[in-house]
């Protein structure tokens, strides 16, 4: 459905042969999907970078009539360009820097310490705990000769 709504428009006919799905089919859904508010409407990724294209070049009062011709809100293209120049930046872009990579291990480091001492605190409290047991099943075995 995303690819025969705007921005894509993709032909009917087209798309019916792509999906093997009967046209008349496909036609009664399109109109059902249309008869949706349009903000009820599921953008594809590649609507979405299509949209992001299109609207790079406008100026802000252009990107502004754009969105509302496509019932979409600025800020969620905005969203969408974030999202596409993170997935397209650079490894090096995208490494954390080496102050967060030490801070990163000394807190993994630290989580691990205290992991480990709650680790032997449970395991101390289930020790006592079956030790206790113990002792109340000697001590009322006793009793009862």
């Amino acid at each position: 459905m995303a690819r025969l709504l705007p921005p894509e428009s993709a032909a009917l006919e087209v798309v019916a042969r792509e999906v093997g799905i009967g046209p008349v089919a496909l036609q009664r859904w399109l109109d059902d999907a249309r008869s949706m508010p349009a903000r009820g409407r599921a953008w594809s990724a590649g609507a979405r970078l299509e949209a992001v294209i299109v609207t790079a070049a406008l100026a802000e009062a252009g990107k502004s009539a754009w969105c509302r011709q496509q019932s979409l809100y600025p800020a969620e293209l905005d969203k969408w360009r974030a999202s596409a120049v993170a997935a397209l930046a650079e490894p090096e872009e995208a490494r954390a820097s080496p102050q967060a990579t030490r801070a990163d291990r000394l807190r993994i480091k630290e989580l691990e310490r205290e992991l480990l001492r709650k680790d032997r605190a449970l395991a101390e409290t289930a020790a006592l705990l079956v030790l206790s047991k113990k002792v109340t099943a000697i001590f009322s075995k006793g009793g009862a000769e």
